[in-house]
């Protein structure tokens, strides 16, 4: 058996021709869904009086034969298979003769492949939202081992305000939550069936294409054909959601390598998840999150090539989109390693409690002194001028905030009084904080438990 479009031809194709145009190595791993959707397809064709019962039958018996190849590895490839299109009907002949022919009837690798696709997605798609919810479940476990710990917080990398730590985890709850969600949103669109659009007009055959659609899995079909054989906006959506994951991904990652060093020393890394220097034998390098945080650009350098293929291309079916496997195989094969490594790097993290308890310095609580002044009657614009003079104070004096004498805090504003100095403790400051979102103990806890719930579905 030949090429699947040769006819027209009086010569072989150029060799390295061949090479450059054959997507084999990388889309035999769309093998099963192939089969899956040929099976499926067969059946529509004897609904469709296209095949007798008998012709169904033998087809069938060959697919499920080249899917248990598949299974157990033993398929074997052939120099002329361009694609696992042609693979699998280069086989199906083999077993059962010529037969094997009339599968194609009406259907085109246009539709083919994107049909695959989609498959392929439907099925790794659910397993990384698994994955994601691991690395959740890892945060809400730890978050709950260390409620009691507070650290500080940071904006521009200065130290800001006194929070939990097991806020600070939670922070990326929800941003990894967010990426669940999106990710559920584009299985919506994903899962859309394209088969019996034909290369672009559509079938001529009365294929029940929404029967089609319900045996594969799908929840409905696409409704233009042209659109149908050129939409890679599912290959899109999903590399466009991988890179926001990746940035996630990334920030976490980037906080850990940073908390983790001597000069912060809030957590440590399980051993397993470090390396170390082949020069410093001292050294504990925390290279499973830098590689997470590295891959963040992998994945959106994936998004930016795919977009770049696709921005100019003319209806409906063009060659370009052969190039939108390898990205997506890429970015589906890092987050498969990236998602697990980072969920058991939480679940063993170890915490330094004193650490972060050394780190608290009394002048994040200066607008906590700032809120007792408003408390007081004072507009917050000038208890920010005027804690801003203690804090100056605070410098000059080379004291922390409780133990500037009141006298002196007096002249900067008379409303300063002896209750001033029950604000300035970092537990006070954290459970000030006591609304939806905010860092108190009591509201750390119902953020949990809004997490629980979501984890479970609820």
């Amino acid at each position: 058996m030949g090429t699947l479009w040769g006819g027209r031809y009086t010569e072989a194709p150029d060799e390295l021709l061949w090479e450059f145009n054959a997507s084999l190595r990388f889309d035999k791993r769309l093998a099963q869904v192939d089969v899956r959707g040929s099976i499926a397809y067969a059946k529509a064709l004897g609904r469709a009086g296209i095949l007798n019962e008998d012709e169904v039958h033998i087809l069938l018996r060959g697919l499920e034969q080249i899917a248990r190849e598949f299974s157990q590895g033993s398929f074997a490839f052939a120099p002329t298979d361009e694609d696992i299109h042609t693979a699998v009907e280069r086989r199906l002949h083999e077993l059962i003769g010529p037969v094997a022919g009339k599968l194609h009837t009406g259907r085109s690798r246009n539709d083919q492949v994107a049909t695959d696709i989609r498959l392929y997605l439907l099925e790794v798609l659910d397993e990384l939202a698994q994955s994601l919810r691991a690395v959740q479940s890892s945060i809400i476990a730890k978050a709950e081992e260390h409620l009691s710990v507070i650290m500080p917080g940071y904006t521009h990398l200065q130290p800001a305000q006194p929070v939990r730590f097991s806020h600070w985890l939670l922070s990326f709850f929800w941003m990894f939550q967010r990426d669940l969600e999106r990710l559920q949103d584009l299985r919506k669109r994903t899962s859309l069936c394209p088969l019996g659009a034909g290369a672009l007009a559509g079938n001529a055959y009365g294929i029940d294409r929404e029967a089609l659609a319900r045996e594969l899995g799908f929840t409905g079909v696409t409704e233009n054909s042209m659109d149908a054989v050129s939409d890679r906006d599912m290959v899109l959506e999903t590399l466009s959601w991988a890179a926001i994951l990746g940035v996630h991904l990334s920030r976490l990652a980037e906080d850990l390598i940073l908390w983790s060093s001597a000069e912060f020393g809030f957590v440590q890394l399980a051993e397993r998840f470090t390396t170390g220097s082949s020069l410093m034998p001292q050294k504990r390098n925390p290279d499973s999150m830098e590689l997470v945080r590295a891959k963040a650009g992998r994945l959106i350098g994936n998004l930016v090539q795919l977009l770049t293929v696709i921005k100019g291309l003319p209806s409906t079916y063009d060659k370009d989109l052969q190039e939108d496997k390898e990205p997506l195989f890429d970015t589906l094969d890092t987050l498969k390693m990236t998602l697990p490594i980072t969920a058991q790097v939480i679940a063993t993290l170890q915490v330094n409690q004193e650490a972060m308890q050394n780190a608290l310095d009394e002048a994040m609580l200066a607008t906590d002194l700032a809120d007792y002044l408003v408390r007081k009657g004072i507009p917050f614009r000038e208890a920010h001028h005027l804690v801003g003079q203690v804090v100056l104070l605070s410098e000059q004096k080379g004291l922390p905030l409780s133990k500037l004498p009141l006298e002196e805090l007096q002249r900067i504003s008379p409303a300063f009084g002896p209750d001033l100095y029950d604000t300035l403790h970092f537990e006070a400051s954290v459970e000030a904080r006591n609304v939806i979102g905010g860092t108190a103990l009591s509201a750390v806890k119902k953020q949990l438990q809004r997490a629980r719930m979501l984890l479970q579905g609820k």
